[in-house]
């Protein structure tokens, strides 16, 4: 300090209160140097410390609240009541070095952030939005639906996910019985939230489409307008192992107190996976950072996705390319992000959605061969981003990280136990051995570890950095990991992927393309390791030539006479093709699609025959032959109901050919349940049976029940007992017509218009039989008025089903009349006239004095007759080319 500068006035009088007690001795000692530092630190250094939406707000007036990550917890309280005491500081979180500090101006911001006990002053909670809606989801573009055919016990049982946004329906019925706390959610419901909870565990109840991931597992809700972690101790205590995060807030390009918090828990709770989706910010720039203004590179939507040790999640369409609005990496600081990419036809949030619900699906692998242990979740991202099918440039890449998630490949990792888990120390190496086959694909092999959170605002975030090499143990031959550029320049962050060390990622993969036969090793060492020892998970794949049938699968239907897309995967030459062949079940000869389908391509657009059958497709390149499962081609029914009656309601659908019985299905407890099989196309539910409210139904083809329709609730669908429908062609007309629409006639003997009269209602027309689901009714009354009129069902054991009551008006045209007559004072008296054009209408009292008078136009109007006294009134009505017409009218 030079001669000219003084301790502040301040720091005098703590320190002199201090000294009085020596319990603050040692207290005094470490604080007062720092306390002296920042009130004399410069302006430019205070900055440094605050995110970069603070900077310029640094400058703003008003009052605001920050978050701040703090590096003693109580000394920073005891340096704010000495030279901030208008502030107020809480804790948001169970971490005591993240606070809250709230009544901020200008001024003060920027002292806060000279604070020697601050490490960083971040934003607090924005305002978060959710990634899109739901558009549509193809489980086989990720495997998924092929995974569900070849393992159907993997459903995520036992297993609880959280879906952190606004709160999803607890009450969908592809959700029910697995919604845990539901009786306390929040509302109303989020249509977004409650897409992202069906992608990830949805039981197919309404829908075959409507199933998700993990139809097993069970759901509960968070709340994302608090963007920091939620307590770790409370969701171990729920049991959630998977977090989904399909949100984002603007697109954030540095380590904040968010990232470093997720970092810190993932650390504390290592089952714990949290899954974000990239944003759909895919074609803008960041607006801060060494990346700023760099169009289509850095624009994840969030700090807290700049966290180390979470999984974030990209989006690619059905032909399985990244999506143009997918928001793309690096991180802040170069780091590979997003890591992964998954099917997203709405945005990046079903991508998230779908990779949280495969990840519940490894959990549940992992746990069954484990005695019940939940993997770190370390290892369940290395098993991802390893089986993930590469996409784009070659191996890593800014746009898709490591590749599309490929459901298939990841249980087969997890199921086969090709991976590895070990500690890393500073300077030593871990070996483990492998042996490759001759004639194989590729090897490939990735590492993973769950690094300490660094220091908000880290310019590398990265503090533990581990090595991984692999090496031919008969030649000594090394293959280093891949590595991407992250210089500040779309040009270089464009280049491909080069072998070298990674001193930036804490996930590195290196791959090998047609290894020779023979031992390899994978070393794995620390090679600056400050916070160890460090655990690791290490996941590897032997991909040996061969194909694989993706879609169809086993349960999937084709719909007849459309297009659509099949698909395989293949590890081979990109040169190979193959002849595609369809054949329906029960026949030997198979008729050629396409003679020669580019095999590396992967998919095949497909225009299914219009038939109704069992179905099988093959790939035969040379002497190899691929055949698919066999699948169905179906028109998809419609369940209908016929009738709800208090006693019975009718159930019926259209016959499929080949279909000589069907399946009914009953929504359970959780699940639909096989209910009833039946030859006929109707069935009728009894008074025990209707407690239950849901229903499908599938045809049955050669003893297998396929393509089940949309479960309805038919207690919702509009038809009451038989009626669908009665009305009145026209209100007011010369001849009294009606329409009439049943839900099914199944039963009915005759049907009768009936008309009320004196002595109630007594039949007008008949129609029997009944043979049409819709048909009319007229009538033409003995005088003009008002009448009522219902139908009559019978049916051929004697009972007698009635509609609901319609009224109309018999009027020849240009007439009009006026009801009820009399009327009582101060209620609406209705003038009915079967004119298309505008009336004049005025009311007089018995003495000639106008009362009333309006230009209406309407075949039903309302005259007011509020103040009017009881006695005789004259309504004159004047239409358009017509004489005046006057009705008399008795107010009561």
């Amino acid at each position: 300090m030079s001669q000219n500068q003084e301790v502040p006035a301040k720091v005098v009088v703590l320190l002199s209160k201090l000294l009085t007690s020596w319990r603050w001795l040692v207290l005094v000692l470490l604080t007062a140097p720092n306390m002296l530092l920042a009130q004399l630190a410069p302006r430019s250094q205070a900055s440094a410390k605050l995110a970069p939406a603070l900077q310029t707000a640094a400058a703003q007036q008003g009052t605001r609240t920050v978050r701040v990550s703090v590096r003693d917890k109580a000394a920073f309280q005891l340096w704010m009541r000495q030279y901030l005491p208008g502030a107020q500081v809480s804790q948001p979180s169970a971490s005591a070095r993240t606070l809250l500090v709230a009544g901020l101006n200008a001024t003060t911001l920027v002292q806060l952030a000279a604070c020697p006990w601050v490490d960083f002053v971040d934003v607090p909670d924005r305002r978060a939005h959710e990634e899109r809606r739901l558009s549509n989801s193809d489980l086989s573009v990720n495997a998924i639906s092929a995974l569900h055919a070849r393992f159907p016990q993997l459903r995520g049982q036992g297993l609880t996910v959280s879906v952190k946004e606004q709160p999803f329906d607890p009450n969908d019925i592809d959700l029910r019985g697995r919604v845990t706390t539901a009786g306390i959610f929040p509302g109303p419901a989020s249509d977004h939230a409650t897409g992202m909870a069906t992608l990830i565990g949805g039981a197919g109840n309404s829908d075959p489409l409507g199933r998700g991931v993990a139809a097993a597992v069970r759901l509960t809700t968070s709340n994302f307008a608090r963007l920091l972690p939620d307590d770790g101790q409370q969701l171990a205590q729920a049991g959630v192992s998977v977090q989904n995060h399909s949100y984002g807030v603007g697109i954030e390009n540095y380590y904040g107190v968010e990232a470093q918090e997720y970092d810190r828990q993932c650390q504390q709770f290592p089952a714990l996976l949290h899954i974000f989706s990239s944003g759909n910010a895919g074609t803008l720039a960041s607006p801060s950072g060494i990346y700023q203004g760099i169009a289509g590179f850095a624009n994840i939507s969030g700090q807290f996705k700049m966290s180390k040790n979470t999984l974030t999640v990209g989006a690619t369409d059905p032909s399985g390319q990244v999506s143009a609005l997918s928001s793309r990496g690096p991180a802040h600081d170069g780091r590979v992000k997003p890591e992964l990419v998954a099917h997203g036809e709405g945005g990046s949030s079903e991508s998230a959605a779908l990779v949280s619900g495969l990840s519940l699906l490894l959990q549940q692998t992992y746990r069954d061969q484990h005695n019940g242990a939940l993997p770190p979740a370390a290892l369940v991202k290395a098993v991802l981003l390893n089986s993930a099918d590469d996409l784009g440039r070659p191996e890593v890449d800014h746009l898709s990280g490591f590749g599309q998630a490929d459901a298939l490949g990841a249980v087969a990792t997890m199921r086969n136990g090709q991976f590895f888990a070990g500690t890393a120390t500073q300077g030593v190496d871990q070996v483990y051995t492998l042996t490759v086959p001759a004639g194989q694909q590729q090897l490939k092999a990735t590492l993973t570890w769950s690094d300490p959170a660094a220091a908000a605002n880290a310019a590398s975030a990265l503090i533990n950095d581990l090595d991984v090499e692999l090496v031919a143990v008969g030649s000594g031959q090394r293959w280093r990991p891949w590595v991407l550029s992250s210089f500040p320049r779309a040009d270089s962050l464009a280049l491909p992927a080069r072998r070298r060390a990674d001193h930036l990622n804490n996930v590195e993969q290196i791959t090998l393309a047609l290894p020779g036969a023979g031992t390899y090793e994978l070393h794995v060492r620390g090679f600056a390791v400050p916070q160890g020892p460090q655990t690791f998970s290490l996941a590897y794949e032997i991909n040996a030539p061969g194909l694989t049938w993706v879609k169809p699968a086993r349960p999937d239907n084709l719909k007849p006479g459309t297009p659509n897309t099949l698909r395989w995967q293949w590890s081979g030459s990109a040169a190979a093709t193959a002849r595609l062949e369809y054949r329906p079940v029960g026949r030997s000869q198979w008729r050629e699609v396409n003679p020669a389908v580019v095999l590396a391509q992967k998919r095949f657009a497909w225009f299914v025959p219009d038939t109704t059958t069992l179905a099988q497709l093959r790939l035969v390149a040379g002497s190899s032959v691929f055949v698919s499962d066999t699948f169905s081609i179906v028109r998809p029914l419609a369940l209908q109901v016929g009738y709800t009656c208090s006693d019975e309601t009718l159930l019926h659908w259209p016959r499929v050919p080949g279909a000589g019985t069907y399946q009914l299905y009953q929504l359970g407890s959780t699940y639909l349940v096989p209910f009833a099989q039946t030859t006929d196309t109707a069935l009728v539910l009894n008074r025990s049976q209707m407690q239950a409210r849901y229903y499908a139904v599938a045809p049955i083809l050669r003893g297998r029940a396929v393509a089940p329709s949309l479960t309805i609730d038919y207690s919702s669908q509009g038809t009451a007992c038989y009626f669908r429908s009665f009305l009145v062609r026209q209100l007011v007309d010369e001849v009294v017509r009606f329409d009439v629409v049943l839900g099914s006639v199944y039963r009915l003997r005759s049907a009768t218009l009936e008309r009320l009269g004196p002595a109630g209602y007594e039949a007008v027309q008949a129609i029997r039989p009944i043979t049409q689901t819709s048909f009319a009714f007229s009538d033409q009354p003995p005088v003009a008025g008002r009448y009522l009129y219902r139908v009559r069902l019978d049916n051929v054991v004697g009972q007698s089903f009635y509609s609901q009551p319609e009224e109309a008006y018999l009027l020849s045209t240009g007439a009009a009349q006026a009801y009820p007559n009399p009327v009582l004072a101060g209620e609406k008296l209705s003038l009915v006239a079967n004119t298309a054009a505008p009336m004049s209408v005025r009311l007089f009292d018995a003495l000639g004095r106008l009362q009333r008078e309006a230009l209406v136009d309407g075949l039903i109007n309302r005259v007011d007759t509020d103040g009017l006294k009881p006695g005789l009134y004259l309504l004159r009505v004047q239409m358009a080319e017509q004489a005046v017409q006057t009705i008399r009218v008795v107010i009561q």
